[in-house]
């Protein structure tokens, strides 16, 4: 029986799809057989993220439309043979998809893998809903700013209504310098405030989005990688330990690797 998680977030923009992406593609690399769910109708892009687009011939709405079986709609990705994706559409911006039907593709496909990843429209709209009902599991994702808390705090509370087995606190774009010198909120208050295990926190590196189309996900030496494996880490094999973004930046040479960035 497969896991079936939800990833999701209560502001658009926090980076969850490319999060989505590279989380799918980490555990695929360690021999997991992975798929990635896109459920955003119109405003998906988890295909684009991952560079399949291109080798769309069946996307989830046909599955529901009975053009194809679920099965017909995967798609292989190109760097790990594990990982697969399961497209949205992008023109059938007025077609719906009920959670019923959802439910069904995941139940039709669940004895193939050992994760399945649903990339949630942010907000707590139908869209939500939609997504969230066929899971037993959800990741919110969150970036280190007020409005984002505060609508991840939101999100948590209907999460809750679920009666979900785990729900985990991802902190995404964190910057360690600015957290140091108490100009962004730091991960311990996120987590405080928000009361959910804190599975993972990943650093503000430009390598995430681009180097994801280059090779099955980011390099191995660099601290989104390492980020990426803790939560993949947890997550599968429940070992506790979570990127600490703030380390290199403190004491009396983080003080002046803070004083260097502000001058870049």
């Amino acid at each position: 029986m497969s896991r079936v998680i939800v990833v999701t977030s209560g502001k658009g923009g926090v980076g969850k799809t490319t999060l989505c992406a590279n989380l799918g593609t980490q555990l695929a690399k360690s021999g997991l057989r992975v798929l990635l769910v896109d459920v955003d109708l119109g405003l998906n892009n988890l295909d684009v993220v991952m560079g399949v687009e291109n080798k769309i011939v069946y996307d989830i709405c046909d599955v529901v439309e009975g053009k194809c079986r679920a099965k017909q709609a995967l798609i292989q990705d190109f760097f790990v043979q594990t990982l697969y994706v399961l497209p949205s559409n992008h023109t059938y911006t007025n077609f719906t998809i009920s959670s019923q039907e959802i439910s069904k593709i995941i139940n039709e496909v669940e004895y193939m893998f050992d994760y399945i990843l649903i990339d949630c429209p942010a907000g707590i709209d139908a869209g939500f809903h939609r997504a969230v009902a066929s899971c037993s599991e959800a990741i919110v994702v969150t970036t280190p700013h007020i409005s984002s808390v505060r609508d991840a705090d939101k999100v948590i509370g209907l999460l809750k209504s679920y009666n979900f087995n785990y729900i985990g606190l991802i902190v995404n774009r964190a910057r360690g310098d600015l957290m140091v010198s108490g100009e962004m909120i730091n991960v311990e208050t996120i987590n405080d405030f928000l009361q959910v295990d804190l599975l993972g926190v990943v650093p503000d590196d430009d390598v995430i989005s681009t180097q994801l189309l280059t090779g099955g996900g980011v390099n191995m030496d660099t601290p989104a990688y390492k980020s990426f494996y803790m939560i993949a880490n947890k997550l599968h094999n429940g070992v506790d330990m979570v990127y600490d973004c703030t380390k290199k930046y403190k004491g009396v040479f983080g003080t002046i690797r803070r004083n260097l960035k502000r001058m870049v």
